[in-house]
């Protein structure tokens, strides 16, 4: 087996940034809004049900992060996926959970049965 390199600092400084941009659950919402596509500002407000700053807020974490782009037509901003890997991570971090999930409530199932017994 091949020896593990060692990661620099600062490249795991920025994977920690990564991670940490996607560990708000509004940027994960608004991720999620952008699924089918670029939606303006005031799309995101009206569907996250949140005032306007804390949407920008959050858009511009993302923005900056990599993950976004965005563009402007008139007075209006409108942002769409730069990557769209970020959705197969997000599927592959939901599938964990579910399975974790599902093997937790089978040993909820088992006890439940074995009380009956």
């Amino acid at each position: 087996m091949d020896p593990v390199e060692p990661v620099s600092v600062e490249v795991v400084q920025q994977v920690a940034e990564y991670f940490g941009v996607l560990s708000e659950p509004m940027r994960l919402r608004i991720l999620n809004l952008l699924r089918d596509g670029e939606k303006c500002v005031q799309e995101l407000v009206d569907a996250t049900q949140t005032s306007q700053a804390n949407v920008s807020k959050h858009l511009k974490v993302m923005l900056q992060a990599g993950i976004l782009s965005r563009r402007t037509e008139g007075t209006s901003a409108y942002y769409s996926v730069t990557d769209e890997l970020i959705f197969d991570l997000c599927s592959m971090v939901c599938d964990r959970l579910a399975c974790r999930i599902e093997a937790q409530a089978q040993h909820f199932r088992n006890f439940s049965l074995a009380s009956r017994s």
